[in-house]
């Protein structure tokens, strides 16, 4: 009985520590939005600075850019403002 009840509690705590670092899946498309929403994402910084660079634009600005929000988004997306 002892054999059984050591069993289980060690699949309890084998399971505990895989369900807290359960994240909530990433989007793949940037969220849909107005023509005045601006998306925010990180962009490369051309000199060596080490400091993280993020941009908020339309998604219009984005495209005059060359920049595919829809596409980058899952990777450089950071949050939507309006």
């Amino acid at each position: 009985m002892a054999h059984r009840l050591i069993i289980g509690l060690g699949l309890i705590a084998a399971a505990t520590p895989l369900s807290a670092t359960i994240q909530e899946p990433q989007r793949l498309s940037a969220p849909a939005g107005s023509p005045e929403t601006r998306y925010c994402m990180h962009i490369e910084a051309i000199t060596g600075s080490r400091l993280e660079k993020v941009r908020c634009w339309t998604r219009d600005e984005w495209a005059a850019r060359e920049v595919d929000v829809d596409a980058d988004w899952a990777t450089s997306g950071v949050r939507t403002i309006g």
